[in-house]
């Protein structure tokens, strides 16, 4: 894996944030698209601040989805503060901004029929009239497959377009889709995002970090939902970042080892994007230091419950 430090600017502005100019010791390359995508280094990123949006799913300890909580009944901390809970809604049915990442290096061909199949049947599942979904390929560098859509059909033939070789450029294709894509409908509150990738983890030719991906995940508020494709019943340092990517957002990675079994991962996202709690809450104090800040949401005496939920954001910076 090739790392880049890329230092942010962030630049407050009235009610949302700018995310300045991303400048790396080297310029990382932008994704290749049949659509010529531009992902510049000096692109604005503009995300609402004064609200923080919690975007979650309750279990129970055998993995059944709890949907009858009300607002009462949680507890949300930022840095271990509590904090006031403005707005709650359980099974929360806004618009869905979904981004499908699917791995075409080498290392996956012999797995890619099923993977087609598996994802097509997802996206009909899943995409509503009032929900858009892009589709996003990489191997040797991010490509986007069709843009943002509700058009099922799109989104299938370009699924079906997709060919595997080359390299893996995992967490390009993340920063790419999160920035140019997932961002881009404001104000963010109004919407839920999530992204489903389709990969075996192992990033080779990436000029983002996997940290600066999850990031740009974070500030795009993105639930990241991971499917491996390693089937050799050993964990891989792959796996380990599929893992890692889905519990910092508040996804889940699912380990499909036959091919068969990928529909039925599908299936399992499909109900997590049905079965959601959203809320959101203005931090006290409002801290403008650019920096990470966790939360954590509890139910109240219920210790039998499993919350998943992203870890934390990141706060705007004030201008100087």
């Amino acid at each position: 894996m090739k790392s880049v430090a890329v230092p942010l600017a962030v630049l407050a502005a009235a009610g949302a944030v700018s995310f300045g100019t991303l400048q790396a010791r080297q310029k990382p390359a932008p994704p290749v698209s049949r659509q010529q995508p531009e992902i510049t280094s000096d692109t604005p990123i503009r995300a609402e601040v004064t609200r923080v949006n919690m975007l979650f799913t309750v279990t129970d300890k055998r993995g059944r989805f709890v949907t009858d909580l009300t607002k009462d009944e949680f507890q949300v901390f930022e840095n271990k503060k509590p904090q006031n809970i403005l707005e709650f809604t359980a099974e929360t049915d806004l618009p869905l901004r979904l981004a499908i990442l699917i791995d075409t290096s080498n290392s996956v061909r012999d797995r890619f029929h099923f993977q087609q199949e598996a994802a097509t049947n997802f996206v009909n599942s899943v995409v509503r009239q009032q929900d858009k979904a892009t589709v996003v390929s990489f191997d040797t560098a991010a490509e986007l497959a069709v843009d943002m859509t509700n058009n099922t059909n799109d989104l299938e033939n370009a699924i079906g377009r997709l060919r595997p070789g080359g390299g893996t450029a995992l967490y390009d294709a993340i920063y790419y889709a999160c920035k140019e894509k997932l961002m881009k409908d404001q104000p963010m509150y109004k919407f839920r995002r999530a992204m489903v990738i389709l990969s075996d983890g192992e990033d080779n030719d990436s000029r983002y970090s996997r940290d600066q991906a999850l990031e740009m995940a974070q500030r795009a508020d993105t639930v990241i939902y991971t499917i491996s494709t390693n089937i050799s019943h050993v964990e891989t340092e792959g796996d380990k970042v599929m893992r890692y990517l889905a519990e910092q957002t508040g996804g889940v990675c699912f380990f499909p080892f036959q091919a068969k079994d990928l529909n039925q991962s599908f299936e399992n996202i499909a109900n997590e994007l049905r079965h959601q709690y959203n809320l959101f809450y203005r931090p006290e104090p409002l801290n403008n230091d650019g920096r990470y800040h966790e939360v954590q949401i509890k139910v109240k005496g219920r210790k039998d419950l499993v919350i998943r939920a992203r870890r934390g954001y990141y706060a705007r910076r004030e201008s100087v």
